[in-house]
């Protein structure tokens, strides 16, 4: 309640609102008085103008045909190839309608079948980040959303409506705009109506399906939800200004995308196509069959089969299955997308001053171990970060500036971790040397005294702290953790403000405090 009070008060200063009752903002009539109208609002209409302008000035302006669209994919996207031209074609369609909608506005009430498209393929063979990459060129709204948000009316969960509110809000309040844009939604497998493990059927899963129909077919929708608070409260601040704003937005023209992995209905699609070829002479399974992607052969059927009303499937006519990733399509991720993950742990190195080089063997190496995987690219960060996890632990704190990886490597990180850190070991004693020094010029600058360490401590503590694998810091800052304090009584008694630490200091530095102590009291009794 507090927090919707606050809402309404902010929403009153910002638009020097009404009240919907009598007081003192609108007197007894309730309505606001001159001094509390909108602001200028021919300039507010000028920004709105040329807002909507700029847009349209883009939609013009694109001018990418359908092969130009699909060498950009290219750049950042491996394979999928007949996705990327289902895709190319969907949007130049799109654009061209858009245009033509929007120079002529009575060819927008005519009939016009969308090509709404539904992407298949097994997790991380790049369904999203085909469409994160459309989204940076397309000039109309867009918005992207994941199905399992949503729910039928009554159950917790988000409104299917809300995905064309938020086209408005990505046209900043266009609706004519808005209705010309493209919807994206990921994981469409998940609102499958299928049976439960009593035997019933998954009914919010029908739900969210029935109103996702409505939406890709032509209905209004609503621009104020019922929940939405402050859009009632604009609308009412709207209509007190004389203001007009269009109420609903048609759905008629907005294109659809969706995308799932649909789990395990390539095995589905396999068993109906064995049946239908079952009897003498039938085709024995191989191991190329083991290989083959059956969700290229995907029908009506099977997605009915899978769960999915059959009026819902009919909203999507154009299905296009992406492939599945080869080790071969791992590697040339790797090497050649401008989204490869080995270009972010190439950054991550270097954030620390260390090239990071791979070779060949120990690319392909990586390429076939993220195969077994089996979650597609995304099989890449998982053997990436296992082989390069301690590298990115240990290198930073050595004077190793250049890490070079071979099969080896890749095999058996650790031992090849081990074998780097040996090699380097005369190189780590200066970088740990340099690190007694950053710790001592830290005390003086914080505590006021001076920290000298002989040759003799010096070596104690780099031994030290490579037999426990603790950093010179670590360690000087758990042994000094209250020098500070017991300095402070030695430089009363005597005024010293220079002190040698030796090995004796580093192998037990409580103990030499205490001396140093109880030695500058007697020094204190003797000279007084």
């Amino acid at each position: 309640m507090e927090e919707l009070q606050k809402n309404l008060q902010d929403l009153f200063k910002q638009g020097k609102a009404f009240m919907p009752f009598g007081g003192p903002m609108g007197g007894a009539s309730g309505m606001a008085s001159q001094s509390g109208g909108p602001q200028n609002p021919s300039k507010a209409q000028e920004e709105e103008d040329a807002e909507r302008a700029a847009a349209l000035k883009r939609i013009e302006a694109f001018n990418l045909k359908p092969r130009e669209i699909r060498d950009y994919l290219d750049r950042f996207v491996i394979q999928q190839n007949e996705a990327k031209k289902v895709i190319s074609v969907a949007i130049c369609d799109h654009f061209n309608h858009v245009r033509r909608c929007l120079e002529r506005p009575d060819l927008a009430d005519l009939d016009y079948a969308k090509q709404n498209i539904i992407l298949l393929g097994p997790t991380g063979v790049g369904k999203t980040y085909l469409m994160r990459n459309v989204a940076k060129l397309v000039g109309v709204p867009f918005v992207k959303a994941d199905a399992t948000k949503f729910s039928e009316t009554g159950y917790i969960g988000g409104d299917v409506e809300d995905l064309v509110r938020d086209l408005v809000k990505a046209a900043n309040g266009d609706t004519e705009l808005a209705q010309y844009g493209i919807v994206y939604i990921d994981e469409i497998d998940k609102i499958a109506n299928k049976a439960n493990g009593g035997g019933g059927r998954d009914v919010s899963g029908r739900g969210v399906q029935i109103n996702l129909l409505k939406l890709m077919e032509d209905t209004e929708v609503n621009l104020q939800s019922q929940t939405d608070m402050m859009g009632q409260m604009q609308a009412m601040m709207d209509l007190q200004s004389g203001k007009k704003r269009k109420r609903t937005v048609s759905t008629k023209h907005i294109l659809f995308i969706v995308s799932g992995a649909f789990d395990q209905m390539d095995q589905s699609i396999k068993k109906r196509l064995t049946n239908t070829s079952m009897g003498f002479g039938a085709p024995r399974a191989s191991d190329e069959d083991e290989d083959s992607n059956f969700l290229d052969k995907v029908e009506t059927r099977d997605f009915i089969d899978y769960g999915f009303e059959p009026e819902f499937v009919g909203r999507l006519p154009v299905r296009v299955a992406c492939q599945p990733l080869k080790p071969d399509d791992l590697f040339q991720i790797m090497t050649t997308s401008e989204g490869s993950v080995l270009r972010q742990y190439i950054s991550d190195f270097e954030g620390y001053g260390i090239t990071l080089e791979m070779d060949n063997p120990s690319l392909r190496e990586v390429a076939e171990r993220a195969y077994k995987e089996k979650t597609g690219a995304r099989g890449l960060m998982t053997i990436l970060e296992r082989a390069f996890r301690s590298f990115k632990f240990e290198l930073p704190s050595t004077s190793i500036k250049t890490l070079k990886v071979d099969k080896r490597t890749i095999e058996d990180p650790d031992k090849h971790l081990k074998q780097l850190l040996r090699e380097n070991l005369s190189s780590q004693h200066d970088v740990l040397k340099k690190e007694i020094q950053e710790f001592c010029d830290r005390f003086e600058s914080q505590h006021g005294f001076t920290l000298e360490f002989t040759e003799d401590a010096i070596v104690a503590l780099i031994d030290e702290s490579l037999e426990t694998d603790k950093t010179i810091r670590g360690l000087c800052e758990r042994k000094f953790h209250d020098f500070n304090h017991g300095l402070t009584l030695i430089s009363r008694n005597t005024g010293q403000k220079k002190f040698t630490v030796d090995g004796d200091v580093i192998r037990d530095a409580e103990k030499a405090l205490s001396n140093w102590v109880v030695a500058s009291y007697k020094k204190e009794e003797t000279e007084s």
